[in-house]
């Protein structure tokens, strides 16, 4: 085998892994965003390189933290602000946890009961093709109205305190003018059991990773309002995570991982590979969930509701593509912006520091090469390209944080916290 990761683009032999055969203990949580971990594992791409990936469902981010910190996993499927939280000390349970690899883009969306959005449609007077800023507009309304008459607050679900759906969900509720902690309540509602928490009148809507708002409308529980790339396409999502502690320990063996891990996410990107990937991601081992929902969602074919509406989202899921596994730094501190902007956490030089120590381009660089890294700066301007334009029409320049964060009409005015109120 030849590889061709050297900075000169010249083959090189096959390394000698000169720390042994590696099992790889590595948690995840079912979503097809776990695609190039499971891909590594079950089509070769891992042993190629001299390991074996024993992977382990989880039933909670949460979970996956503990197990990782606690040392009963080496690595673990992760929600890209996770290593940010551990570095800035957030959660009930930080563990210092970097990153080296993303697992892509995409694969996001909001998903509203069918009760409420025909509720909205009536009071909005929403047409069937709107789209996700007016939705927002016409969510506020009906809120407005609700308050009128003295109605409860809604309930929306989100995975997890420091998750990329968390953000997106707020920050799509506040394009529109909704105060998220004051306008409605947001719980925490592990991915597998939203569509069932929606049918059982638990929550009125959520936003998590794809099966699961396709089957929530498919069921005609819901409604997809928005998708992530509504909101931010180049959005982080899913990581490779991992104690720095092991991998200063295990420098061949993550390098490896990331070998192994980047020939999944090219062969995952593939659309003829498509169909082979749905049926591994539909076994019980896995995601657990109807092969042709996660063929669809894998080509970004959307039912949104049970009336037959349909949508096409053109690269849904980039598992590889536009440097998609590129571990930028620039992503981390848009993700430290949004944990002030909701009041977990305070702006500081330090702790801008220690976000960006969360992801590890070098890591990257060592294992893959300058040659198969982006050659603009880690840090850099993120929004102002025409196809990656954020819902609202901002632009985040890192250099500019304290002064980003300050321009939101809207954003948390409650003392700060530190996320322990998590599950």
């Amino acid at each position: 085998m030849t590889k061709t990761a050297n900075s000169g683009g010249l083959p090189l032999p096959a390394r000698v892994n000169n720390e042994g055969p590696k099992v790889l203990r590595a948690g995840f949580i079912p979503l097809v965003d776990a695609s190039i971990l499971i891909a590594a594992a079950e089509f070769g791409f891992a042993r190629k390189e001299g390991l074996t990936l024993d992977l382990v469902k989880d039933v909670s981010w949460a979970n996956v933290r503990d197990r990782l910190a606690f040392r009963q996993f080496d690595i673990a499927h992760m929600l890209s602000p996770m290593p940010v939280a551990s570095m800035l000390g957030l959660g009930s349970n930080p563990s210092p946890t970097i990153t080296p690899f993303s697992l892509g883009r995409g694969g996001n969306a909001i998903t509203l009961s069918a009760r409420l959005f025909e509720r909205m449609r009536k009071d909005a007077g929403l047409p069937e093709t709107a789209g996700a800023l007016d939705n927002a507009r016409a969510l506020a309304k009906t809120l407005a109205a609700m308050k009128a008459r003295e109605e409860p607050l809604l309930t929306f679900g989100v995975t997890y305190p420091f998750s990329s759906h968390n953000y997106e969900f707020r920050y799509w509720l506040a394009a529109g003018g909704i105060d998220p902690d004051k306008d409605v309540k947001l719980v925490v509602v592990p991915p597998p059991m939203t569509s069932d928490a929606l049918a059982a009148g638990a929550i009125d809507g959520f936003c998590v990773g794809a099966p699961w708002n396709m089957v929530a409308s498919e069921r005609g529980l819901g409604r997809i309002v928005a998708a992530k790339q509504d909101i931010w396409p180049s959005a982080p999502e899913k990581v490779i995570g991992m104690r720095p502690d092991w991998a200063h320990s295990h420098p061949e063996t993550v390098s490896r991982l990331i070998v192994a891990l980047d020939a999944a996410a090219r062969w995952c990107d593939r659309s003829d590979n498509h169909d082979a990937l749905a049926a591994a991601l539909a076994d019980p081992r896995y995601i657990a969930a109807p092969v042709n929902i996660i063929r669809r969602v894998l080509a970004g074919e959307f039912n949104l509701d049970a009336r037959s509406n349909r949508r096409v989202i053109p690269d849904y899921f980039q598992f590889h593509c536009g440097f998609a596994n590129y571990p930028r730094p620039s992503h981390a501190l848009w993700i430290y912006s949004q944990m002030i902007r909701w009041g977990q956490s305070e702006t500081s030089l330090n702790k801008a520091r220690a976000a960006t120590s969360a992801y590890r381009p070098d890591l990257y660089r060592a294992a893959l090469g300058d040659n198969n890294a982006p050659v603009d700066a880690d840090i850099r301007v993120e929004g102002g390209e025409e196809n990656d334009r954020f819902m609202d029409g901002r632009i985040f320049d890192p250099a500019e944080l304290p002064d980003y964060v300050a321009g939101f009409a809207v954003r948390s005015t409650l003392p700060f916290f530190s996320g322990n109120d998590e599950t």
